[in-house]
């Protein structure tokens, strides 16, 4: 609907336009306006031709206006098929009519409407409606009164109506549908690959097409197809500068006739390959039109010689020649020849460039070069037309090195690479008049020169690809077979392009690579480098492929020097390369061509790897030379200029290039488990011949060019190693070729090479070794059991291939090094693969077997270190049946006298073999295991004194853990054979040796006791220990004393110089007694983990009535550290069991007996080891005590401390004694204070305290008996009921009487005699006092409680004596500590039991009393005459003083707050002692006149006040104290009569004072202690009781007594005195009297009185 409002808005228009002037027009156009609105669609209007023919009259018209909205609607019309065909006879002429006028819109009007004809189904059929269409286009086109505007919409139009014409003849003609070109030249790709690329996609098309060509050609044509044939035969008349007579043209242009020509011959191809007419068009008008166009052997002038015209006839020639060449091939070979022939002549530059641009649209195309090879360079009638183009284009590079501006055209060349690569296309420029334009063009010339050579390659490449995927040649990839001949068509055509063709190739790429330096165009030749190259490796083509390798080396690496020396001569592109030789010094440059030809090189590597074969040798010298270029620290990229610094070179990055080509150097070898194995043969075999060239030159000597051929060595040996790590899935073909050339390097006389040899044979022995392909094997080998024999047999060549070198290089080599370079590899695969080794022990045991009779030292050694791998981590993985000879071999090292070391390790690898044999074999059947457990278990009960229950579930468990797979290895053999070495190197003469060989003796049996059955032990103890023992004793007994001399290092002043021994160790007699403590001490560890168990066993009493004589041998004869080994074997067996009561009596007796007798012998030795045995012995019976307690009675506890006594008496009696210092007690009583405190008396033997206590009281300073008639209240402490007849009777029975037999015997002294008491005058003063006071104190209070009370008095008394030593000797400590232990024992047991003497108590009261007494006399002894005291002293610091002044304080507040304060059971008279002690301490200050109390020190007056302070408290009352009792009440009567009289003579001096001073004032002191008074007196509250004894009036008392609020009557007692001091001139002390007064107003309720005024 819209077409016919819009039609209707025409009609409108035109009948407005041509209202006044033409009426006529507008009575018709409102007439159609009605008919239009009785239709209703196109086709209605198409069968009324009243709608059209009103605009063609107004078109009749003529008038510009009319005629512009007439054609508009006629188009509009057309296009919407509303116009009937029939009416075109009178649309043309009206055309053709409005063609001649004048006006530029109608003209172009009428070209619109002439294509829209053309576009629709009015399109003519019949040759006049054609020719009359084709020729208004043509008219308009000619005119000269056209515009340009004009004309050139003419040409567009009459070239858009031929391509409909031609449209139709395709379409009524049925002809293919596919377009063979695209209407103009193919532009070109930023690369040429990519033309190559199109083209061949393009060619596939072709193929398609040519298949079906025979059948579909035809000899006749429509109507249709005879329009278009005499259109094609009118423009090849015009474009031959002739008349066209059917389009009735006379002339055209011949440019634009040649260019419709040439868009036809290459969009409609299917019509002259199908209607047999056209092609015959083609063949003899057209091709003889472009032959003569093509010919230049005349003066072109006019438009036939315009660059324009040139240009048409060059690519219409090549349409043919592209497109038609299969039909046309004698016109086809003559248009070649003539375009090869144009490069020859001299034509101008523009013209040149144009040919070569068609030559090289020829090379890039693959589908043309190969039709254009098979049809004439491999017919063998025709001309080699290929390679005549390849040879000029080549020429033409060539001519680069003979221009004059030839540097500036390579820069121009390449600078036109570099344009394309970045997607901007060249274009020419036909001024070429100045020198720039003349440089660019040259440029432009030679790169489509070296554009058509790229092409050929990369078609080469193409085809060859497609000959692969064709499966006519093998891919790269699959196995070379030298004797498989190519018979593909494909295949065929490119060998003979390759041979026909590469020399050319070469020669003009290798000379265009070496003289540019663009990065593109490098890029661009190098592709094609690697194209070729690869093509060549897939065809088979040796001397192609090696040439065009030999050419890509040569630009890989630079060389310094060289390239200065050949800067002038260009060399043969083809040449071989030359031996790559720079010294390492030399600065190599690697530039961007260098780095990218090096990548092509790589590149190619990889793809050609099955089939590069002997031409690896080309590749591998250059990536040798590389590896030295990237290990060279003179080598650079050209970015970064070599005087850079090497380290900022390194920060920088510029090593980028040098790690992506090491990286690709490397993949390219790791790619080799891709290849084939014929493949990798291949390049070892390669790498071999690198490697042999190289060693030829090594033997001269060193240099530069010595270090480059062993730099190339070392490049083949590592990448043959990265070969064979890659390679390991199939390892054992290629492991011949490799090692045998390891070998042949290490026999070579180079010492560099014989490393590098050994460590490339040990990285790959470890390669294969510690690859999981063993495991895979034995995994398959599990899965499929038929495989298992072969697969077991390729593992165990594989294994003895892979040992087999080691052994071959120790025993065939006569170098030392390489020898140690053998079991440094056997070092290092059985650290690494050890546990992956199954088959090749046997030869590595032999090898090591073999060291260790070698008299190296660094032989053995390196030997040792692979024995230690394999015992200490290597046992599991050995076969069981092997086991024992790994022990002979251990022994073997151990028994060595090369190296010390290796003989104490290898032993303790005998101890490693133990432990695997023990805990990880068993022998016995599954049967026999049941009984084994119940064994073990009997053995382990007997051990450890366990129920069987106990240990069944952890003793079946290390049974069943024990490895299946050596059940038929004999256990016992096997440790037996490691105790027979053990026992041999025991004795050899090296005591280091024999020590450590003794020492795992004992560990082994200690560690694994357990699990060795009853005659094992046996046989170890009488076979191996006890005959150990004996041997070593022996030499100990009788080695020389002689002392020995060290190693002879040297000669000094003409005497030898030797190496310092220790004392210890230099003589044989020590050494052997360093062996007897080792013996010594593992049967102690033995005794003590195994004692019960051995003690069943048979004759064990008499082993140890040998083993204890051979201790008393070594405590009396042997030196001190046997001596001591000895008594520590006893203590630790005897301390290990008495506390578990697996140590029978008699044992301990016989261990009791050994150290009396040596006690009663030991003043026959003399000297320090002695005394230390001693001190051991001592320890030792202190320990033997503790563990063993239970296990004594009172006649051993007796025969115990007077071994002990004996020990004492012996120190102190001895005066000269040489470990005596002054100031310091002998270490022997040192050890004896040590053991004292241990020694208590059990629970059982509590009658034993009496006996212990009184024996340390004798060695207190001034102690004497004790006073008359004090054994009589002894006596009375106890009743028979609580002490024992043995305490009473030990005071009056002599020691004979009651010691034991074997006491009697030694005629040991008592305790208590009176010999012992003389004993201590010899002691230094006071030392072993102050180290026995608070050990004796801890034990009086640990004592039980009758016989700590029957020993107190005693303890009191010797205490305070040495309390009283503080007069004589202030600076020493001795009082200190008698005093904090009076003070302990007051606090912890005095005041604490006392409580509870009742009635009832076991205590009687005599001995209460006595003891009371004696703790009245310490303290009046002590603290009136010794504390508080100017005491001389100048040595005691001011920490000590006021250490010591808080001593005196504590022993105050124990007297005060726990003894008087506390509900004892003291006397009346011992409590008055007690307060009057304290009264006269505090009575110090105020009993001084004035002029003393001045120079009274401060501490003195502080400790009158503590205990005036101590007076007021036990006085005082408060109402929270619930503890008042009768001692208490008693206590405070006592001191509150005392304070009293105290406090009024304080006073009372005060006053005296004050007024004797006048009006100096008074001492410190005595003011302070009248205020301290004062402000006690305020705050002394006393309970009633305590009131009264107060000595106040009758009549005071009774108003006292009855008031209520009476609790301070005692101020009444001090009111005179108070009363005096109102007037006294101290304000301080007013204000505290005044408070007193008001306080004695209050206690007689005389309160002021308020009166209400």
């Amino acid at each position: 609907m819209a077409f016919m409002a819009v039609l209707e808005s025409d009609l409108r228009a035109l009948s407005a336009e041509a209202r006044r002037r033409h009426p006529a027009v507008k009575d018709a156009a409102e007439h159609a306006i009605l008919k239009l609105r009785t239709l209703s669609s196109p086709s209605e209007i198409s069968l009324n031709e009243d709608i059209v023919r009103i605009f063609l009259m107004a078109c009749e018209v003529k008038t510009v206006k009319l005629s512009v909205i007439g054609l508009s609607c006629l188009q509009k019309l057309i296009s919407h098929d509303a116009v009937a065909p029939s009416v075109l006879n009178e649309i043309l002429p009206t055309l053709k009519d409005h063609a001649e006028m004048s006006d530029e819109s109608v003209q172009l009007k009428t070209l619109q409407t002439i294509l829209i004809i053309f576009q629709s189904r009015l399109h003519p059929e019949s040759e006049e409606n054609m020719a009359k269409a084709l020729g208004i286009c043509l008219q308009l086109l000619e005119n000269n009164r056209s515009s340009d505007s004009v004309r050139n919409t003419a040409a567009a139009t009459f070239r858009q109506a031929v391509a409909l014409v031609f449209e139709h003849v395709v379409l009524v003609e049925s002809l293919p549908a596919e377009k063979f070109g695209s209407g103009s030249y193919i532009s070109r790709t930023s690369s040429v690959t990519g033309d190559v690329n199109r083209s061949m996609n393009n060619s596939e098309l072709d193929n398609n097409f040519a298949s079906r060509k025979s059948s579909l050609v035809r000899e006749t044509a429509t109507s249709s197809g005879k329009l278009g044939l005499r259109l094609l035969e009118d423009l090849t008349a015009l474009a031959a500068g002739g008349s066209a007579c059917w389009l009735h043209v006379s002339s055209l242009q011949r440019t634009f006739a040649l260019d419709i020509l040439e868009f036809i011959l290459s969009n409609y191809v299917a019509m002259f390959k199908i209607l047999v007419p056209y092609e015959q068009v083609l063949q003899h008008q057209i091709c003889s039109l472009l032959m003569t166009s093509l010919r230049t052997n005349y003066e072109l002038e006019g438009e036939v010689g315009e660059p324009y015209f040139r240009r048409l006839v060059l690519r219409s020639v090549a349409h043919i020649i592209k497109l038609y060449s299969s039909s046309l091939i004698t016109e086809c070979e003559v248009f070649l020849s003539m375009l090869i022939k144009l490069t020859f002549l001299d034509l101008p530059l523009w013209h040149r460039i144009l040919v070569l641009e068609i030559l090289r649209g020829f090379c890039v195309e693959a589908r043309t070069l190969r039709i254009l090879f098979q049809n004439f360079d491999m017919h063998p009638k025709n001309t080699n037309v290929v390679e005549g183009m390849v040879k000029a284009l080549a020429r033409v590079v060539s001519s680069v090195q003979f221009l004059e501006t030839s540097e500036e055209s390579l820069a121009a060349v390449a600078g036109m690479f570099s344009s394309k690569a970045k997607g901007i296309e060249w274009s020419l420029d036909n001024d070429a008049s100045n020198a720039a334009v003349l440089v660019a063009s040259e440029a432009h010339a030679i790169s489509l020169a070296i554009e058509g050579l790229l092409g050929v390659v990369f078609t080469v490449a193409s085809l060859t690809d497609e000959a692969v995927d064709a499966g006519e040649l093998e891919s790269p990839r699959c196995d070379y077979v030298p004797s498989a001949k190519c018979t593909g068509k494909t295949a065929v055509l490119c060998i003979s392009m390759v041979d026909s063709l590469w020399l050319t190739i070469l020669d003009a790429l290798s000379l265009i690579l070496a003289r540019s330096q663009g990065e593109a165009i490098v890029l661009e030749i190098l592709k094609g480098y690697q194209a070729f190259t690869q093509a060549c490796g897939v065809l088979h083509a040796i001397e192609p492929l090696n040439s065009f390798l030999a050419s890509l080396c040569k630009f890989t690496i630079n060389f310094p020097n060289e390239v200065e020396r050949r800067s002038g001569v260009l060399l043969s592109p083809a040449s071989k390369r030359s031996d790559i030789n720079f010294d390492q010094r030399d600065n190599i440059v690697l530039t961007p061509k260098n780095v990218q030809a090096l990548r092509t090189l790589f590149n190619i590597a990889h793809r050609l790897h099955n089939v590069l074969g002997p031409s690896w040798v080309l590749v591998l010298e250059t990536l040798s030379a590389l590896d030295r270029a990237i290990h060279s620290p003179h080598a650079a990229t050209q970015e970064i200029s070599t005087s850079v610094p090497r380290v900022t070179r390194a920060l920088s990055g510029q090593y980028s290039d040098f790690s992506i080509l090491s990286s690709l150097n490397s993949q390219l070898f790791e790619s080799s488990a891709l290849m084939h194995i014929s493949a990798v043969k291949s390049l070892l075999s390669a790498l071999c011949q690198l490697s042999h060239q190289c060693m030829l030159d090594t033997s001269s000597g060193f240099g530069p060019s010595t270090s480059q051929k062993i730099g190339s060595i070392s490049f083949s040996v590592e990448r043959m190693i990265s070969i064979l790590v890659n390679n390991l899935h199939r390892v054992l073909p290629l492991w011949d070729q490799v090692v045998g050339h390891f070998l042949e390097l290490a026999d070579n006389s180079n010492q560099h090479l014989r490393n590098m040899a050994l460590d490339a044979l040990d990285q790959s022995i470890c390669a294969v070794l510690g690859s999981e392909n063993e495991d895979h094997a034995l995994s398959r080998s599990d899965d499929n059991s038929q495989d298992l024999e072969s697969n077991e047999t390729e593992l165990r060549l594989l294994e003895s291939a892979v040992i087999s070198p080691l052994r071959v290089l120790y025993s065939s080599s006569q170098s030392i090094d390489v020898r140690a370079g053998s079991l440094k590899i056997l070092l290092h695969v059985l650290e690494r693969c050890g546990e992956k080794l199954r088959y090749c022990w046997p030869d590595i045991l032999e090898l090591l077997r073999s060291v260790a009779d070698a008299s190296e030292k660094d032989l053995v050694t390196l030997g040792f270190q692979s024995l230690r791998v394999i015992m200490n981590d290597g046992l599991s993985s050995i076969p069981p049946d092997y086991l024992n000879v790994c022990i002979d071999v251990t022994g073997a090292y151990g028994a060595q006298k090369t190296e010390l070391n290796i003989s104490l390790t290898a032993i303790g690898l005998l101890w490693t073999t133990t432990d695997f044999i023990v805990k990880g074999l068993s022998h016995e059947s599954a049967e026999e295991k049941e009984t084994e457990i119940m064994e073990v278990i009997s053995v382990s009960n007997k051990m450890d004194g366990q129920n069987g229950e106990e240990q069944t579930d952890n003793i079946s468990v290390d049974i069943n853990s024990h490895s299946p797979s050596a059940n038929m290895v004999d256990r016992d053999k096997l440790i037996v054979s490691v105790f027979s070495l053990l026992q041999k190197l025991g004795a050899d003469e090296r005591p280091e040796v024999r020590n450590s060989a003794i020492r795992t003796l004992f560990q082994i049996l200690g560690g694994h006791g357990q699990k060795l059955s009853e005659s094992m032990w046996e046989d170890c103890l009488w076979n191996y220990v006890f005959p150990t023992l004996d041997r070593v004793s022996h030499m100990a007994a009788t080695s020389s004393k002689d002392e020995w001399q060290g190693k002879e290092l040297g000669i000094r002043g003409g005497k030898a110089v030797h190496m310092l021994i220790h004392h210890s160790r230099n003589t044989a007699q020590k050494q052997w007694d360093e062996t007897l403590v080792l013996v010594f001490g593992g049967i102690a560890r033995l005794l003590r983990s195994f004692f019960p168990f051995l003690r069943s066993l048979n004759n064990f009493w008499s082993g140890w009535e040998s083993l204890l004589l051979f201790v008393k041998n070594s405590i009396f004869n042997g030196s001190k550290e046997v001596s001591l080994a000895a008594i520590n074997c006893l203590q630790t067996t005897v301390l290990g069991h008495c506390s578990k009561g697996n140590f029978p009596t008699p044992y301990l007796v016989s261990v009791l007996d050994v150290y009396e007798v040596f006690l009663q012998k030991s003043p026959n030795y003399n000297g320090s080891t002695t005394i230390k045995v001693k001190q051991e012995v001592l320890l030792g019976l202190g320990e033997l005590y503790v563990q063993a307690q239970r296990m004594f009675d009172d006649q051993m506890y007796k025969r115990l401390l007077a071994i002990i006594g004996l020990a004492i008496k012996q120190t102190v009696t001895k005066s000269d004694n040489c470990e005596a210092e002054p100031g310091h007690v002998p270490h022997l009583l040192r050890t004896v204070l040590e053991v004292l405190p241990i020694l208590h008396p059990a629970e059982h033997l509590s009658s034993m305290w009496l006996i212990l206590l009184r024996e340390l009281l004798q060695y207190l300073p001034g102690q004497d008996s004790p006073p008359q008639g004090e054994e009589e209240e002894a006596g009375e402490v106890s009743t028979s009921d609580h002490i024992p007849d043995v305490n009473v009777k030990m005071k009056c029975e002599t020691p004979n009487d009651t010691a034991s037999a074997s006491v009697q015997k030694a005629e040991l002294p008592s305790p208590t005699s009176s010999s012992a008491q003389e004993a201590t005058v010899n002691i230094p003063s006071y030392l072993l006092a102050k180290k026995l006071i608070p050990v004796l104190v801890d034990l009086i209070l640990q004592a039980p409680a009758v016989e700590k009370y029957i020993i107190f008095p005693e303890v009191i008394h010797s205490l305070g004596r040495s309390m009283t030593t503080r007069r004589d000797n202030p600076d020493d400590s001795l009082w200190r500590l008698a005093v904090k232990g009076f003070n302990r024992m007051l606090v912890g047991d005095i005041s604490e039991t006392t409580v509870d003497s009742g009635p009832d108590s076991k205590f009687s009261k005599p001995a209460r009393l006595r003891i009371w007494k004696k703790v009245a006399d310490v303290y009046e002894i002590f603290l009136v005459g010794y504390c508080g005291r100017a005491l001389p002293s100048n040595s005691l610091s001011p920490a000590t003083l006021k250490d010591d002044e808080s001593l005196e304080m504590t022993i105050v507040d124990i007297l005060g707050e726990h003894i008087l304060k506390s509900p004892i059971d003291a006397p009346i008279e011992i409590l008055q002692r007690l307060v009057s002690t304290l009264d006269r301490c505090a009575s110090r200050t105020c009993s001084l006149p004035v002029e003393t109390v001045e120079l009274m020190p401060l501490h003195c007056s502080r400790f009158s006040l503590k205990c005036l302070q101590t007076l007021f408290s036990l006085s005082s009352f408060s109402d929270e104290e619930g503890n008042w009792s009768l001692t208490r009440s008693e206590v405070s009567k006592l001191v509150i009569m005392v304070l009293m009289m105290r406090c009024e003579c304080i006073l009372n001096r005060f006053l005296a004072d004050e007024k004797d001073v006048g009006d100096r004032p008074l001492p410190t002191v005595r003011l302070e202690e009248v205020i301290f008074v004062l402000q006690e007196l305020a705050r002394l509250v006393i309970h009633s009781d305590t009131a009264s004894v107060l000595p106040l009036n009758p009549h005071l008392r009774s108003t006292l007594a009855e008031g209520s609020s009476g609790k301070q009557p005692h101020l009444l007692v001090l009111f005179p005195s108070l009363s005096e001091l109102v007037v006294s001139r101290e304000g301080r002390v007013r204000e505290l009297v005044k408070d007193l007064l008001k306080l004695i107003a209050n206690e007689l309720t005389l309160e002021k009185v308020s009166t209400g005024c």
